[in-house]
C-alpha cells in the first residue's frame, strides 16, 4: 500500500441543500493563500493525495468531492448539470475563502469547470491551474433535437435500471481495474486508490464511488462561442498542463484536436502551456513530484 506523508481530514458542508464531502490537508494562516483541487469525472478527492504528498511546503489545501461523487449524494438527482458544479464552487468559496482570492487547480473536468469559474469570478483566483481540463467539440443548434431525444431516452433507462456502476468482488479487484486503464500506475497507488475510488456498498461487493446518473449523457450542446466568450473575461496568470500521452486525440478520435484546444487557449490573456512526459490523463498519478513541482513553481 502506498505510504501517504502528509495526513487529510474530512469537514463535511452544507452547499446547495447538500452536504458536500470536503476533503483538506494543512490548516489556514496568516499569509497563507488557500489551494484549491478540483477532482475530474469519476474521481474523488483524495485523488490528489500524491500529489499532496510531493509539495515542498505547507499549504492550506480544499479538495472537495463533486455532487455525485465520492462521500457527497447529489440528493438522488437523475441528471448532471455542469452549471452546478459553478455554483457549487462558488458556495465552497464562500465558506472557505470569502475575502481572500484562491490558487484553483482543476483537473480533466474539473479543469474545466476551474476555466469556466476563472471567467466568472476573476476577483476570485490568484492563479489558475489546469490539468488535462480541454474542453469538449463543438457543437450546432441543429444537434438539439437528436441530444434532447438521446437524453430523454437514457433517463428513462436510468429509472428502469438499466444503467448501473460495475461492482467488483474484492478491493484487489479495483485496485486492478485502475492498474488496468493506466500503464503508468503502480499497484501500491492502485492500492491505495481504491480505498477511497469505492466501497463495499454491498457485502462481498465493491461499488465505484460515482453515481449511475453521471453516465447519462448531457442534454447541454457544448457551445465553443459562449465559452470563449467566458475565457476572455480569466484575469488570473493561467497554467495549461497537458500530458506527453495526448489522450485527447485517442478519446476523441479526430472529433476534437490538440490543435483546435491549443487554438481556444489564445483566448485566455495570460497562459503557459506545458507538457508533462512519461505521463497519460492521469498526470497527478503518474507524475506527482513533476506536477507538484510545476504548481510550486507557478503560485510561488
Amino acid at each position: 500500500m502506498y505510504p501517504i506523508k502528509r495526513i487529510s481530514h474530512s469537514e463535511f458542508v452544507p452547499i446547495r441543500t447538500l452536504n458536500y464531502h470536503i476533503r483538506c490537508w494543512g490548516e489556514p494562516g496568516a499569509g497563507k493563500t488557500p489551494l484549491v483541487l478540483l477532482h475530474g469525472w469519476m474521481d474523488v478527492a483524495a485523488s490528489f493525495q500524491f500529489v499532496v504528498d510531493a509539495l515542498a511546503r505547507d499549504y492550506f489545501i480544499i479538495a472537495p468531492d463533486w455532487r455525485g461523487f465520492g462521500l457527497t449524494a447529489s440528493g438522488g438527482a437523475d441528471s448532471f448539470w455542469f452549471p452546478d458544479y459553478l455554483a457549487d464552487l462558488d458556495a465552497l468559496l464562500d465558506h472557505y475563502a470569502p475575502d481572500t482570492p484562491v490558487n484553483l487547480v482543476g483537473h480533466s473536468m474539473g479543469g474545466n469547470v476551474a476555466m469556466l469559474y476563472a471567467g466568472l469570478r476573476p476577483e476570485r483566483i490568484r492563479r489558475l491551474i489546469n490539468l488535462e481540463g480541454f474542453g469538449l467539440p463543438d457543437t450546432l443548434p441543429t444537434q438539439a433535437p437528436a441530444r434532447l431525444t438521446h437524453w430523454m431516452n437514457e433517463v428513462r433507462q436510468f429509472h428502469q435500471g438499466a444503467l448501473k456502476l460495475k461492482t467488483y468482488d474484492s478491493l484487489d479487484a479495483v485496485a486492478s481495474r485502475l492498474a488496468k486503464n493506466n500503464r503508468y500506475l503502480s499497484m501500491d497507488k492502485a492500492r491505495w486508490l481504491a480505498n477511497h475510488w469505492s466501497a463495499e456498498i454491498t457485502p462481498g461487493q465493491w461499488t465505484i464511488l460515482g453515481e449511475a446518473a453521471h453516465k447519462i449523457t448531457s442534454a447541454q450542446l457544448y457551445r465553443v462561442d459562449e465559452v470563449l466568450a467566458v475565457f476572455r473575461n480569466i484575469a488570473a496568470p493561467t497554467l495549461m498542463v497537458e500530458a506527453a500521452d495526448d489522450s485527447m486525440t485517442a478519446w476523441w478520435r479526430g472529433q476534437f484536436t490538440l490543435a483546435q484546444h491549443h487554438e481556444r487557449l489564445k483566448s485566455v490573456a495570460q497562459v503557459e502551456t506545458v507538457t508533462v512526459p512519461e505521463c497519460g490523463h492521469m498526470l497527478h498519478h503518474d507524475q506527482p513530484q513533476a506536477v507538484a513541482a510545476l504548481l510550486e513553481r507557478f503560485i510561488a
